[in-house]
Formats: C-alpha cells, sequence, structure tokens
C-alpha cells in the first residue's frame, strides 16, 4: 500500500474532525474551530493519504504554545523543551500498516536536533491498552499521572528520549 505523508492543506480538517471524533474516548472530542487552530498554530500537523484518502493524522505541538490543554501544560511544567503529540488517529481500513509510527518518526525529524523529548498522553481510566503497548513499542515510558472531570479520566504521561 503506497502512503503518502504530508501537511495538512485546509480541505483536510472535516476529514481530520470526522476521524478525530470517531475515536473519542481515546481523544478528546473536537470542533472545526479547534481544528483550524491546530492547523494554524502546530508546530507538526501531518496527515497520512491513500489514493487522495485521508488515513491518519498527527497532531504536534512544542514547548511555549498558547494551548490550554491541562495534559499539554502538564509537560510544560516539567519540562524546558519538548515535541508534543496532542492526537493521533488511523481510519479503520489503515490499521496495521504502521502509519501511526511514520507520522511519529516524521514528527520527530521535524523537530530540531536539540529536542530531547517526546511527550503524549494515553488515557487508563477508560483504559486504552492497545494505545499504551502501541506507546511501549516506539520506546514511551510513564513518568506520571493526571487525573480529570472529577477523577473520571486519568491519562498515563509518557516520554520517549528522541
Amino acid at each position: 500500500m503506497e502512503i503518502e505523508i504530508s501537511r495538512v492543506l485546509s480541505s483536510d480538517l472535516v476529514a481530520i474532525l470526522s476521524l478525530n471524533e470517531s475515536e473519542v474516548p481515546g481523544l478528546g472530542s473536537a470542533d472545526l474551530d479547534l481544528m483550524q487552530w491546530f492547523a494554524d498554530n502546530a508546530a507538526y500537523f501531518g496527515v497520512a493519504r491513500h489514493e487522495q484518502r485521508l488515513a491518519a493524522f498527527l497532531i504536534g505541538l512544542r514547548a511555549g504554545t498558547d494551548y490550554a490543554s491541562p495534559n499539554y501544560r502538564w509537560f510544560c511544567d516539567r519540562y524546558d523543551d519538548f515535541a508534543y503529540v496532542d492526537r493521533v488517529a488511523v481510519a479503520k481500513g489503515y490499521r496495521r500498516h504502521r502509519l501511526a509510527s511514520r507520522l511519529y518518526e516524521d514528527f520527530a525529524e521535524s523537530v530540531p536536533k536539540s529536542i530531547e523529548f517526546m511527550t503524549c498522553e494515553v488515557n487508563t481510566k477508560p483504559p486504552n491498552e492497545g494505545s499504551m503497548r502501541f506507546h511501549a513499542k516506539l520506546g514511551f515510558e510513564q513518568v506520571g499521572s493526571l487525573a480529570s472531570e472529577n477523577r473520571s479520566k486519568q491519562v498515563a504521561m509518557l516520554v520517549r528520549k528522541l
């Protein structure tokens, strides 16, 4: 399967939003305004396409971005600089083709060599065991946890040395 990795286009945002919403609660819900904000402000917004169709996306931020997410702020409070994966999703028909891994690699290659860490979080309540296994294979290790929504939701804070 031939996959093209490229940067997001405005015309991708509706399909990206649809894919994002299909993956809730593994991903946080979003709206088109937030996706446009990511397109305008993210350090990395990569998409994987197969025959012009959206197959996957990854949104990455750097330290110092004006983003209010408590998960992102947790890393800002603990690390001087980092590459933060806010969200990644792969459409059902494209799973098991290394698309998420390729997007992670592309994001890592896009940041300055001085960046030591890639960070992200994965739900542990409700559990997202598949994502935890995936991130462990990529070399991520848990460095903390964060509870939200009156402790009904909890995430593992993960870091990987670049």
